[in-house]
């Protein structure tokens, strides 16, 4: 019956992708009612404690967004970009991911896609490099940022197995494992496809005097000026949100030691106030009308991401905890000889949801349950983003449309697109990084050094390209 129920879970799977959106949800909670009225089954738990820390999140990172504070950090992105337009393709992917890290989702990269395309296309940088890795780097920040859903699954699930696993722990590696597959995925990017100047294809469609001349249409590639009402307001609401998540993450990493948080409060409750604080002092020192707030693509992108939690999360705990000791008699020796195989099993089912938050709520318990140590399932947390795989996922869709030279595609055979290989590179090093840095194999100073040495030498490569210069036909 374990598998008659897996391919019920497969089926809302793909029945979810062909809709999209909440409609992995909406399907999950169809598939607890059958496997209830159906199967009688006794449905498995909702993950309550991960979604309302992402609606805590989700509160206060729309109403920074309100009051034009996200906006205000895309500028600061461009200004760095367009003073430093030779090095798009490494800059580009770090604006984008630093973005995520603050801000907890991915969709902020929206804004800064145009503004990469027209900082690369004007200095003659073929667009896809920088594009395909900077939509990467997006996905790629959300397992390194404090205040993400990623972040919230895994303290939450660490709560429910009564695992002293902290915030700190998490981010001391998420952060470098992915930061570091970043940079690599960045350095391979530097010179992949041809340049401009000798790409046929794209010389032959610069004949055509309509697509050269969309080519340098820059309506919509530049940060709109606020009055200065409105940008004494973004200012005031970003200086919040920053000092509110360094708050989060004292709290997180030294709550404990020095008695920060309250007796009996655990680190993942006090994530939840905290956030929610964070947006009420936004919303009382800056005055931004509430209704925007619910208006705001965050706020929006985010309670589509708990509606998707709420439903596939909920099925997938009912079938998982109904068949653990089948499923466990299954895996527990591969496991428990190699515990790193874990990260495949993560990342085939990441490369069906689209969501992160929503494989973690799925495998980490069944991670626990196979008694994996909690060390690895840190380490392999990066392997959770793998729906890069088919070139479907919004803000992929996104860098192909504001591309306008062409060079950004999905490709003739759908998989040899122009995601797929800097994904490979940024999560599969992420994953090793993440591996070998959790379980001590990888010491952090040495991270340090190599990392440093290899941004040195990038640095240096890209600094002998700088002069040179492309002239379209």
């Amino acid at each position: 019956m374990f598998y008659v129920h897996m391919l019920l879970l497969l089926a809302v799977i793909f029945v979810g992708i062909r809709y999209g959106g909440i409609a992995f949800g909406l399907l999950g909670g169809l598939g607890v009612s059958v496997l209830s009225f159906v199967f009688g089954i006794a449905p498995g738990q909702p993950p309550i404690g991960v979604m309302l820390i992402i609606l805590a999140v989700v509160a206060a990172s729309a109403t920074l967004e309100a009051t034009g504070g996200l906006k205000l950090l895309v500028k600061y992105a461009e200004i760095l970009l367009r003073k430093h337009p030779s090095k798009v393709v490494f800059l580009g992917p770090l604006c984008t991911y630093f973005l995520t890290v603050l801000v907890g989702t991915g969709h902020s990269v929206y804004p800064l896609l145009p503004v990469i395309y027209d900082v690369s296309i004007k200095r003659g940088i073929r667009p896809e490099r920088p594009m395909a890795i900077s939509t990467v780097a997006s996905q790629m920040g959300i397992t390194a940022s404090p205040i993400a859903a990623a972040a919230a699954v895994v303290m939450a699930t660490a709560a429910s197995n009564n695992l002293d696993i902290t915030l700190g722990q998490v981010l001391l590696v998420t952060i470098p494992a992915t930061l570091t597959g970043v940079l690599l995925a960045a350095t391979w990017s530097l010179k992949r496809g041809k340049d401009l100047s000798e790409d046929p294809e794209f010389l032959e469609r610069c004949k055509d005097p309509q697509f050269k001349a969309q080519l340098i249409d820059t309506s919509e590639t530049s940060t709109h000026t606020k009055g200065a009402h409105e940008d004494k307001q973004a200012k005031r609401g970003l200086t919040v949100f920053l000092l509110g998540i360094l708050t989060v993450i004292c709290i997180a990493m030294f709550g404990k030691d020095i008695g920060l948080l309250p007796k009996g409060v655990s680190t993942s409750t006090a994530l939840q106030f905290l956030m929610l604080s964070v947006g009420a002092i936004i919303l009382l020192t800056t005055n931004v009308d509430p209704k925007k707030i619910v208006k705001t693509n965050v706020f929006i992108a985010g309670m589509s991401a708990v509606i998707i939690i709420f439903g596939i999360a909920w099925m997938s705990d009912t079938i998982i905890a109904h068949n653990k000791p089948y499923i466990i008699g299954l895996v527990e020796d591969i496991v428990q000889t190699h515990p790193w195989t874990f990260a495949i099993a993560m990342y085939a089912s990441s490369v069906f949801l689209k969501s992160q938050a929503a494989v973690l709520t799925i495998m980490l318990p069944l991670g626990f349950a196979l008694g994996i140590p909690a060390e690895v399932l840190i380490g392999v947390l990066p392997a959770c983003y793998a729906y890069y795989f088919f070139p479907f996922y919004p803000s992929d869709l996104a860098a192909i449309t504001f591309d306008r030279s062409g060079t950004t595609q999905i490709g003739k055979y759908i998989l040899n697109h122009s995601f797929l290989i800097p994904g490979f590179i940024g999560v599969i090093s992420a994953t090793a990084i993440g591996y070998a840095l959790s379980t001590g194999i990888l010491p952090l100073w040495l991270w340090a050094i190599v990392v440093g040495g290899l941004t040195f030498a990038v640095n240096s490569y890209m600094n002998r390209l700088s002069s040179k210069t492309l002239e379209l036909a």
